[in-house]
């Protein structure tokens, strides 16, 4: 387990008044590792069931589409509203993104990381994308699956000599990949915040992955009473939809958290993601967006909610995108 940093609390603990967040301001340099190894043994133990789509990641798989889709939308937003901006590390061939939402290969040319990825459920639409994906995951587990999964579909290419879109994965964490030179376009965490120790280091890890101008998106849940209701009571006590112990509620993270998280620099001298919050503490859509995301379960589908439905739709799971500034 993560050593934590000087002056920064692990976890949510209940007091008198009720549950205690963690600190989410910029810290020193992040721990050799925020892995927690409870909850790597888990997934690990879970690795078969991936791409079982009615089974214990049924309702992952329903939500993809629906991550994808964010993807697509905040990516193609940025690039209409500052075209020569999207990333000022990057080639110039990764910075030409097709204009249509609908393009089949709206990430052609850029470099995207999956961090968590798990089976590569996310990883492999990125690549079908057209990015040059890498996903890394704690669990080797994971990563064998990962990696079978992907090479029995002919239509991914699973080489980095191909120029076609690119997919590969490795067994490596945020905190170690970030000590590489490589930078990269598109960051996405999914599923993953709410599982680490020391999400503040986790997310400095993140962050120093992407280039500047690039994007970095995660998915998480809110700590709120109907997240409890819905994702623990519900989902895992009542009607077994995942495996119980998979969540656990003090570890979840309001949007509020994230939002604070980015107002401030992450590195000294360095720019706040976020320069400044307007209505409900919300900041301006180029550079960061929170949007809920609901399950419907007499329809058996998620719902993207609509933006002006934030920060009400925001309760139990949601979205969130953050841009970073460019140096």
């Amino acid at each position: 387990m993560a050593r934590m940093a000087p002056g920064e609390s692990q976890a949510w603990s209940w007091t008198a008044r009720g549950w205690a967040s963690r600190s989410f301001l910029p810290q020193p340099p992040p721990p050799i590792s925020t892995v927690n190894d409870a909850e790597v043994s888990h997934f690990s133990r879970l690795s078969a069931l991936w791409w079982d789509e009615r089974g214990e990641f049924a309702l992952l798989h329903k939500m993809n589409p629906h991550r994808i889709r964010f993807i697509r939308e905040k990516v193609l937003e940025v690039l209409q509203a500052q075209p020569d901006a999207m990333s000022a590390a990057a080639p110039a061939s990764s910075t030409h993104i097709p204009p249509s939402l609908e393009s089949p290969r709206v990430l052609e040319g850029m470099d995207v990381l999956d961090v968590g990825c798990g089976g590569g459920i996310l990883s492999e639409s990125l690549a079908r994308l057209g990015a040059n994906t890498l996903a890394i995951d704690a669990s080797a587990e994971n990563i064998g699956i990962a990696t079978r999964h992907a090479a029995a579909d002919p239509g991914l290419t699973c080489s980095a000599a191909s120029a076609s879109a690119t997919l590969s994965f490795r067994h490596v964490t945020a905190e170690t990949l970030v000590q590489e030179p490589k930078r990269f376009d598109i960051v996405c965490s999914m599923e993953v915040v709410e599982h680490v120790d020391n999400p503040a280091a986790f997310l400095r890890s993140c962050a120093e992955l992407v280039k500047p101008g690039g994007h970095l998106f995660l998915s998480t849940i809110a700590r709120t009473p109907l997240s409890y209701l819905l994702t623990i009571m519900a989902a895992e006590k009542v009607f077994r939809l995942v495996e119980p112990g998979t969540h656990t509620f003090s570890k979840f993270v309001n949007p509020e958290e994230l939002i604070g998280f980015f107002t401030k620099p992450l590195m000294p001298g360095a720019r706040p993601w976020i320069s400044r919050t307007y209505a409900h503490g919300l900041p301006t859509r180029i550079e960061a967006e929170v949007r809920g995301i609901v399950y419907l379960p007499w329809r058996g589908d998620w719902v993207l909610a609509p933006r002006e439905t934030t920060p009400w739709s925001t309760q139990a799971n949601y979205l969130f995108w953050v841009r970073k500034p460019i140096e």
